[in-house]
């Protein structure tokens, strides 16, 4: 694991995973679960986590196994396209660690999408 977090198994991508909080889904499969944000910051903001105990991408990198890696990074493809992102383009984020203003401890990647998203940082 990294940035010194630690997997909090009840977080609340956890309780998505085992059903204990509904989502909007938009995609599921044996590795990925995708689903709208309840905050959305575009037209288009998905979710997307695989189903495993990982922290964050570092985590992912050096634990997940290639079958895991591989669903995750097909999935977040499909999902673009059955979203209707890939017409005009997208944004992948994944922040990672406290200055990346991670929120959860479960990897996820977010797609945006739906209008221009303007500069990737605001300069500050």
């Amino acid at each position: 694991m990294s940035n010194n977090m630690s997997y909090d198994p009840n977080n609340i991508f956890a309780k998505i995973l085992r059903g204990d909080i509904p989502c909007k889904k938009i995609f599921e499969n044996d590795h990925v679960l995708a689903f709208h944000d309840i905050h959305p910051q575009a037209p288009i903001h998905a979710l997307v986590i695989p189903k495993g105990a990982f922290v964050d991408y570092a985590d992912f990198a050096a634990n997940a196994s290639d079958v895991q890696s591989a669903a995750f990074t097909k999935a977040i493809g499909e999902i673009a396209k059955l979203l209707g992102a890939h017409e005009q383009g997208y944004r992948l984020i994944s922040n990672c660690g406290v200055n990346a203003h991670q929120e959860v401890p479960h990897y996820h990647v977010h797609i945006l999408a739906g209008r221009a998203l303007g500069p990737m940082l605001s300069g500050k």
